[in-house]
C-alpha cells in the first residue's frame, strides 16, 4: 500500500490499521520530516509538489497494489489547497498507476457537498480526476473529527466559558474517531460493495450540537455550564473586510480565505446535504465504529494527552 499523509492523526491511525491487516504500507514524507512512523511502516522521503517525485524518490521501482491517501493542506490557503489537496494527489496518483495499482482510497471532506472555499474546489476537482482515472476508487468524507471538537476542554477545565457560535444549536455533527475511520478506509480496501462509491460516514450516536458539547463537558468537568456567544457574522464581516484590503495588498488574501473557513465551520452542519429538501440529515448520515465523542471527553478529562489539532482549530 502507498499511504499517503501518513504522519496526521489520521493517516497515523490508518498505517497502524494496514498494517495490523497484513499489509505492507510504504509512506510518502516530506524531505526532512522527523514525524514518527508506527513500527513495521516502510519510509520515503519525496516531494509533493514534484510530479516526478513520488515514482522516482519514493517508489525508485517499487510496485505496489493500491494508494491510500489520507492526503490534506495544512491551512486551507488558496495556493496550498489547490498544491497539495489537488496537484500532490494528482501526482501521486499517476505514479501509484504506473507502480500497478489497481485500486485507490482517497480520504475526502463532507463539506465539499456545498463548496465555497479554496480547498472545497481542491478536493472536488482531485475527486473527479480519481473518478475518470480508470483505478478501483472509493472516496470517503468524513463528517468531523474529535480533535476539532476539543479544542475546549482546557478552556472550561479552568472556569472559563465556553465559546458557541449563534446559541450554540446553528451547527451539528456525528463525529468520528482516528482508529474507527482508519478501520473503515481498510475496509474499503477489501468490501467490492464500496467501490466506485462516495461515501459520507460518521461516527456512532446521533448528530451533536456545540452547546450539547459544553453540556457534557462542563459536567464531565464538574463546572457549571457557561456559554459565550460569538456571532457568526463576526467572522463574515472580517472575511469580507480583509478581501477588500487584499484588492489592494494581496498578501491578506490569505488571511480573508481562513476567514471564510471559520464563517463556514461557524454555520454549516457537517452532516449529508439533502438538495431536494434544502437542509442537513442527521438521520441519512451512516454511522461507523465504537467509540463516541463522549468517551474521548472522558478519556480527555481523565488525563489523556492533548489532541494534535494542527492549522484548522476555530477555538
Amino acid at each position: 500500500m502507498l499511504l499517503l499523509g501518513a504522519t496526521g492523526t489520521i493517516g497515523r491511525a490508518t498505517a497502524r490499521e494496514l498494517l495490523a491487516r497484513g499489509h505492507e504500507v510504504l509512506c510518502v514524507l516530506r524531505p526532512g520530516s522527523r514525524a514518527g512512523l508506527p513500527p513495521g511502516a516502510l519510509r520515503r522521503e519525496a516531494e509533493l509538489r514534484d510530479p516526478a517525485a513520488v515514482a522516482r524518490d519514493a517508489l525508485a521501482g517499487q510496485r505496489i497494489d493500491a494508494l491510500v491517501s489520507c492526503l490534506a493542506s495544512r491551512s486551507g490557503e488558496p495556493a496550498d489547497a489547490w498544491a497539495i489537496d489537488h496537484l500532490a494527489q494528482r501526482h501521486a496518483l499517476r505514479a501509484a498507476i504506473d507502480a500497478g495499482a489497481t485500486q485507490a482510497v482517497l480520504l475526502s471532506a463532507i463539506c465539499v457537498q456545498k463548496p465555497r472555499l479554496a480547498f472545497q474546489h481542491a478536493k472536488l476537482a482531485f475527486e473527479a480526476e480519481l473518478r475518470a482515472s480508470g483505478v478501483g476508487w472509493t472516496i470517503v468524507r468524513p463528517t468531523a473529527y474529535f480533535k476539532s471538537l476539543s479544542g475546549q476542554i482546557e478552556r472550561v477545565r479552568v472556569g472559563r466559558p465556553f465559546l458557541v457560535f449563534g446559541d450554540g444549536r446553528l451547527t451539528a455533527c456525528k463525529p468520528i474517531a482516528d482508529a474507527d475511520l482508519a478501520a473503515y478506509l481498510a475496509d474499503c480496501l477489501d468490501d467490492p460493495a464500496r467501490q466506485g462509491r462516495v461515501l459520507p460516514i460518521g461516527g456512532p450516536g446521533a448528530a451533536i450540537t456545540p452547546r450539547e458539547q459544553a453540556e457534557r463537558l462542563c459536567a464531565l468537568l464538574g463546572r457549571p455550564l457557561r456559554l459565550r456567544a460569538v456571532p457568526p457574522g463576526l467572522l463574515a464581516g472580517i472575511a469580507g473586510g480583509l478581501g477588500a484590503v487584499a484588492r489592494a495588498w494581496p498578501p491578506l488574501r490569505a488571511k480573508a480565505e481562513l476567514a471564510r473557513i471559520g464563517h463556514y465551520y461557524a454555520t454549516e452542519s457537517m452532516l449529508v446535504w439533502d438538495a431536494a429538501a434544502g437542509r442537513y440529515d442527521a438521520d441519512a448520515t451512516p454511522s461507523f465504529g465504537r467509540r463516541t465523542l463522549w468517551d474521548h471527553y472522558a478519556a480527555r478529562v481523565a488525563g489523556e494527552p492533548p489532541d494534535e489539532r494542527g492549522e484548522h482549530a476555530v477555538f
